[in-house]
């Protein structure tokens, strides 16, 4: 039985995207991971603020709530490519239910987006004005945290 030359191209070409090597995604997880650092060092700032553990310092902490604007202004979609979650790669927390419902996942972080601006609005009117928009900040982080990322273990 001879197969047309067709039916066999046809064939092989069903089969090339099976052995085409897998994206590597681990540049867009560092930089997902750093931008995630970059925020956890300025919410520390004002968290230590908010705490008593450092004195207040308006000046630090409009900026580092002025860096959490900036960070949260970068564009996501380069960052989360589908195909970076903890079932495609190691060095990941993030959930494969990100591509499932990236709306949601967006939204998520446009909620952190707006309590950040609402953060840097109070930042340099004192402890008592920073610790409750801090607290928004928080609970928008632990919304998305909860829902697309891994927990530690």
């Amino acid at each position: 039985m001879r197969l047309s030359q067709a039916t066999l191209s046809a064939a092989v070409i069903s089969l090339l995207p099976g052995l085409a090597p897998a994206q590597d995604y681990s540049f867009n997880v560092a930089a997902r991971k750093g931008e995630m650092d970059l925020m956890a060092i300025n919410t520390g700032v004002l968290g230590n603020m908010a705490k008593g553990k450092t004195p207040y310092d308006a000046d630090a902490a409009t900026a580092a709530a002025a860096n959490l604007v900036t960070i949260s202004k970068i564009t996501q979609g380069l960052l989360w490519p589908e195909g970076s979650s903890n079932a495609d790669m190691q060095d990941t927390k993030a959930l494969p239910k990100i591509w499932e419902s990236y709306d949601d996942f967006l939204a998520k972080w446009d909620a952190k987006a707006k309590a950040a601006e609402a953060l840097l609005a109070v930042a340099g009117d004192g402890v008592d004005a920073l610790a409750p928009a801090l607290g928004k900040l928080g609970e928008a982080c632990t919304a998305c945290h909860k829902e697309y990322r891994q927990p530690d273990k």
